[in-house]
């Protein structure tokens, strides 16, 4: 049964419309990954495929996301980054929403029976590890208890939408990727003091301008 809420209900309309689109993006890349994607006119034809969900659930009387802190892991170019549960599209999954519902029961232990997909968001192409990225946006229809996946994840976070609308939680900062690599003023969000950039923070930025109310998003204008 889909939920009923009015937020939801403006949500779900925004999504089955246009998209923002690169331009939302863009609002929290680094200069660097702003130069790398604009001279990829698309993204390479033989771009590994993966997919995320961004898991909206009520929670103390307000919506919130579930970010996972991954685990360290020196194979991973992402390792003990703050990400959106999610992986790499196999062939057995079909339907690339399979992908999305997948890795959120493998990583956070929520059934993929127990979220409603109401919505896709732009892909995102990522240079580092040359993965083309499809977020895709579900509903929690009831509540679950969040589990980490040993060995995978190290934690869950689980912040309102409010908390990306406060300035304060926008700021920016240099930040080392590795191999000597320093990425300046680089916007992220501040999640409870962990540092969400990059792909994921650009996905929230585009989601963030679906979200919110015409009279709220030029809280995004930065």
């Amino acid at each position: 049964m889909a939920i009923v809420d009015p937020w939801l209900a403006h949500l779900r309309t925004r999504l089955n419309g246009p998209l923002p689109g690169r331009a939302a993006q863009y609002r929290m890349a680094s200069t660097r990954r702003i130069e790398e994607l604009q001279h990829l006119p698309a993204p390479p034809a033989d771009a590994r495929i993966a997919c995320v969900l961004n898991l909206l659930h009520r929670q103390d009387d307000e919506w919130r996301t579930v970010l996972i802190r991954r685990s360290v892991n020196p194979r991973d170019r992402h390792s003990g980054q703050v990400s959106f549960p999610g992986g790499r599209w196999e062939e057995s999954d079909g339907a690339l929403a399979n992908v999305a519902l997948r890795e959120a029961e493998e990583e956070i232990g929520v059934p993929a029976g127990a979220v409603e997909i109401i919505g896709q968001l732009t892909e995102l192409y990522i240079p580092v590890s040359h993965f083309l990225v499809y977020p895709f946006v579900g509903v929690l229809r009831e509540p679950v208890p969040f589990r980490p996946q040993t060995g995978e994840v190290e934690g869950i976070l689980t912040p309102s939408v409010s908390l990306f609308c406060a300035a304060e939680s926008r700021k920016v900062k240099d930040i080392a990727i590795g191999q000597g690599l320093v990425l300046r003023n680089t916007p992220y969000f501040d999640v409870e003091g962990h540092i969400v950039w990059g792909a994921t923070a650009m996905i929230l930025s585009e989601f963030l301008e679906l979200a919110l109310p015409a009279d709220e998003r030029q809280l995004l204008l930065i």
